[in-house]
Formats: C-alpha cells, structure tokens, sequence
C-alpha cells in the first residue's frame, strides 16, 4: 500500500468521525447556531469522503486513459 494510499484512508476516517460528531450536535443542538454547525460539519464530512473515493477512482482510471488514442 502507497504511502498517499494510506493518508487518504487515515483522513476519510477523521472526516466520517467528524461527521458523525457532527449529527450528534446536530441532532442535540439547542440553539440555531448550534443546529447549523453541526449541519454543516456533517455535510462538510460526507462531501470530502465522496470526494476522496472519487480521487481514488480518477487516479486508479488514469493509466487506462493514457492508453487511448
């Protein structure tokens, strides 16, 4: 396993941590503010994991494309 394999595996699981922390002040918020970081860190998370998994298939999808004519 490459060393930039192993960084994106250890900053997806920080990421769905925080955005599980993030449904957690969401779902227990009292005030708006509060409602809306936590919203917004959920959203923040699931964004960048996909993200990730994108990148991941871009970079596993390149040596095939410079195949092509």
């Amino acid at each position: 396993m490459r060393q930039d394999e192993t960084s994106a595996l250890i900053i997806a699981a920080i990421t769905t941590l925080m955005a599980v922390a993030g449904l957690f002040l969401w779902a227990r918020s009292l005030d708006l503010g509060m409602s809306v970081f936590g919203f917004s860190l959920m959203v923040f998370g699931v964004a960048f994991d996909f993200w990730l998994i994108k990148h991941h298939f871009d970079h596993v999808a390149a040596p095939a494309r410079k195949d092509r004519p």
